[in-house]
């Protein structure tokens, strides 16, 4: 299923940016960045439930702000895209 991660870090101290560089690195684990603080990630049930138990330790619920949209199978007649576009298709093979 695609699901996208969407989340607001306050990074007015240390802590914060901490946090910041940690959610990305979670969330770059299991899809990949669309825009500064949205990921797009093609994962099973059991890996959400992973990444969210991830997530949910990493923020601080009284500063950090995470948003999940559950987008399903059929995602790709859901989603409008214009203008650069500077990822790869996650279904399709990756060679390097």
């Amino acid at each position: 299923m695609m699901v996208l991660i969407t989340y607001d870090v306050n990074t007015v101290n240390v802590g914060g940016q901490k946090r910041l560089r940690r959610v990305a690195k979670a969330c770059e684990n299991y899809g990949q960045r669309v825009q500064n603080s949205v990921f797009e990630c093609l994962i099973d049930p059991a890996q959400l439930v992973i990444l969210k138990g991830r997530l949910l330790d990493i923020i601080d619920p009284d500063k950090d702000s995470l948003r999940v949209y559950y987008l399903g199978k059929n995602w790709k007649r859901r989603v409008e895209h214009y203008g650069l576009e500077l990822h790869y298709t996650q279904e399709e093979p990756l060679i390097l």
